[in-house]
């Protein structure tokens, strides 16, 4: 799974969707937070979208380089957590909707 943060939901979705449409991900899921954070030598605190991105570890760099060539921010949040474990048959449909079932 990929994490991601947009300023706002326009710009969520537009990222969502090309991962979608470009198989890069099998599903993003779209979730209004609160951040808290140090820019620039100033605490901010914004409401901001997270995408949760069901994707694989072997496209983490070309996930990376979508998000990056459509998004607002000078240095957007893409961090990817490992899916440890899963219920098989949602782990099998993420495997069969991302370009052609990679693996790992």
């Amino acid at each position: 799974m990929i994490i991601t943060a947009c300023a706002d939901r326009e710009s969520a979705r537009v990222i969502a969707r090309m991962l979608v449409e470009r198989r890069l991900a099998a599903c993003v899921q779209a979730l209004p937070v609160e951040s808290t954070y140090v820019w620039k030598d100033q605490i901010c605190v914004e409401n901001e979208i997270t995408l949760l991105i069901k994707s694989k570890t072997a496209l983490f760099d070309e996930v990376a380089a979508a998000i990056k060539e459509n998004h607002s921010y000078e240095v957007p949040e893409i961090i990817q957590c490992p899916i440890t474990n899963g219920y098989s048959e949602y782990l099998r449909w993420i495997d069969e909707n991302i370009w052609g079932g990679i693996t790992s």
